[in-house]
């Protein structure tokens, strides 16, 4: 399979190291800590000077708001120090210590398989944040231990913790303002929720899963939060996709803040089952949602730093104004659907929608045997598509205009969340941290090896599409289906059957890489004149930038501050996209505006 070119600058050469030092009679654990004894003694006493002697001259660092309130990707030993030495007030550790969890225990691993090292994770505090991270030490030529990757992601602001655990909510009348006088539990939940007495301080749009995570986090923290959703209950936003869609994401990669799936949860989830667990997860956490809500307006005055939002509210039939601190969009990581028209469109006889509108072919009228399908694109809609229409009887044709990366679910995906999110693994906090630590440039230039692996691994499946006549690619650089995923935001299908259907040619492959030039009547017409008999024409063509979804609802003004999303920026974050833990934001240059 061919790479797809890296057109962002940022192509990764590993650092030369020396290959004769024997390992050292000191165990990984008594290494990894006195690295960690000597950064935060180095850092706290400003002895910047010192940090060649204890970072590798090309090594990264990644960061999650520990050294700034951002996410930061630094490369080299000047970038690093320089940002160090201009945080010196905010940046001092109490303490930086080996976290002992069993997973990530300090051991001898590879980064690559000519570059050893000492990997552990480590948990940390400074006088604002407490977090943890991964280290990532090698011996350099001058033999002393390095790090060439390092992480810090904070999870907790000191003196802000969430009301969890020790720390919970008592729950009895009289711990309540005002004791049972003022109201017992339900009824104060409904004032709460319809806001009466309050303007919440965060308003959330969007009660999908982003939406109800980033809610119950706020509310654990005391933020006051309204959520609201166009849908008619909460998890329609699954419930009104396609009658056969099942989650491509295992259970282990999908778990919600403060309530895990039980341990009886099916490893794909079909998408009602997936809306109902929304639904009673809003409920349990006790979240406060306005279904059937839009926005009619917003608008931000920056003398108070207030949004002043109207809302129209279906249920209740009437309009309500809001005037939040914060505005955080929640739409999922898609913006709006990308509809192409065509020439002579209107003339076609048969039926042509999105692949949004999709629900399931068998609602169809009439028999579809022997009826003409052709699906426009070969993302994971559009297989899932000529799958359920092929299953029905019709004549599916694929038209794929560039190349695909294709993996199956039953060993591609198992094999890249191996030792992350595997049942038997670590905690999902733990996964979490693991699974960000490495720098996306690195880690899409370290992915190519494995890409290659699971190629091999699936070998047959591969070999039938191509010999369908289906092109492949191994990703953006080779790296597989993260670079694809995040550098161009698509690009690939995780494979839940329609592959085998290509391969035994039950679903054609028709090549068109300069698209499509128009309808007929009875027919679609390729750039380069081929004509495709069809009865229906299903455009699987994807979605407009997350961007867009801020425009529609929020307008030009709020839009235009914010950026594009997908790919990487300068330093090798993602470009517009903040993806930190399971969230997933976009970046605003708006104040008080995100994009979860």
């Amino acid at each position: 399979m061919a790479a797809l070119p890296i057109d962002d600058g940022h192509t990764v050469v590993l650092p030369s190291l020396p290959k004769s030092f024997p390992r050292p009679e000191s165990s990984p654990v008594s290494i990894a800590q006195s690295w960690l004894d000597r950064l935060r003694h180095t850092i706290n006493a400003g002895r910047f000077e010192d940090l060649k002697e204890l970072l590798h001259v090309e090594s990264w660092w990644r960061d999650a708001l520990t050294l700034s309130w951002d996410l930061r990707t630094l490369h080299g030993l000047p970038n690093i120090t320089g940002l160090l030495q201009k945080r010196t007030a905010r940046l001092h550790f109490n303490f930086l210590r080996i976290h002992r969890n069993g997973y990530f225990d300090p051991k001898w691993c590879h980064i690559s398989p000519e570059l050893e090292c000492i990997e552990t994770m480590f948990e940390f505090e400074t006088s604002q944040v407490r977090g943890k991270g991964m280290l990532r030490l090698v011996q350099d030529f001058d033999g002393l231990w390095k790090a060439y990757v390092l992480y810090t992601a904070a999870q907790e602001l000191v003196g802000y913790e969430d009301a969890a655990y020790t720390r919970r909510p008592h729950g009895g009348n009289n711990s309540l303002g005002g004791g049972a006088l003022a109201g017992n539990w339900l009824e104060r939940r409904r004032r709460t929720v319809d806001f009466q007495e309050a303007e919440p301080t965060v308003l959330v749009i969007g009660a999908g899963q982003a939406g109800l995570n980033v809610a119950a986090r706020l509310q654990a923290l005391g933020v006051s939060c309204l959520l609201i959703d166009r849908n008619k209950r909460i998890g329609d936003n699954w419930r009104n996709r396609y009658r056969t869609l099942v989650t491509h994401d295992p259970v282990h990669t999908s778990h919600m803040a403060y309530l895990p799936f039980p341990p009886t949860w099916p490893f794909f989830t079909p998408k009602d089952k997936l809306g109902d667990w929304f639904e009673t997860y809003a409920s349990a956490m006790e979240l406060n949602v306005w279904i059937r809500t839009s926005v009619k307006s917003a608008s931000y005055d920056e003398g108070t730093l207030t949004w002043t939002v109207d809302l129209l509210r279906a249920d209740e039939n009437q309009q309500r104004t809001l005037h939040p601190r914060h505005v955080i969009f929640c739409t999922g990581h898609s913006g709006e659907p990308s509809v192409p028209s065509f020439p002579g469109q209107d003339t076609f006889k048969g039926s042509i929608y999105h692949g949004s509108q999709h629900e399931d072919a068998s609602y169809c009228k009439g028999d579809l045997h022997g009826k003409k399908v052709l699906v426009v694109g070969t993302g994971n809609s559009g297989h899932d598509v000529a799958q359920n229409y092929c299953e029905n009887g019709a004549d599916v044709t694929m038209i794929q205009r560039g190349s695909t990366y294709v993996f199956t679910t039953t060993k591609g995906l198992l094999t890249i969340n191996k030792g992350a999110y595997e049942e038997g693994g670590p905690p999902t906090e733990d996964a979490d941290v693991y699974s960000q630590s490495t720098p996306l440039p690195l880690k899409f230039h370290l992915d190519v090896e494995g890409t290659k692996e699971i190629a091999e691994a699936e070998k047959e499946t591969l070999d039938g599409l191509r010999s369908a006549g289906f092109r492949l690619n191994s990703g953006v650089g080779g790296g597989g289906i993260l670079s694809n995923y995040l550098r161009k935001g698509g690009g690939y299908y995780i494979d839940v059957g329609a592959s085998k259907l290509i391969g035994e040619g039950k679903i054609k492959i028709v090549q068109s890489p300069d698209g499509i030039k128009g309808f007929g009547e009875n027919a679609l017409e390729l750039a380069d004149g081929r004509k495709l008999e069809a009865d229906i024409v299903v455009l699987a063509t994807g979605y407009d930038n997350m961007r867009s979804s801020v425009r529609k609802t929020l307008g030009d003004k709020v839009a235009d501050r914010c950026q594009d999303a997908w790919g990487l920026d300068e330093e090798g974050e993602l470009r517009g996209v903040r993806a930190l833990h399971l969230n997933t934001c976009i970046r605003s240059k708006h104040p008080n505006g995100f994009h979860v």
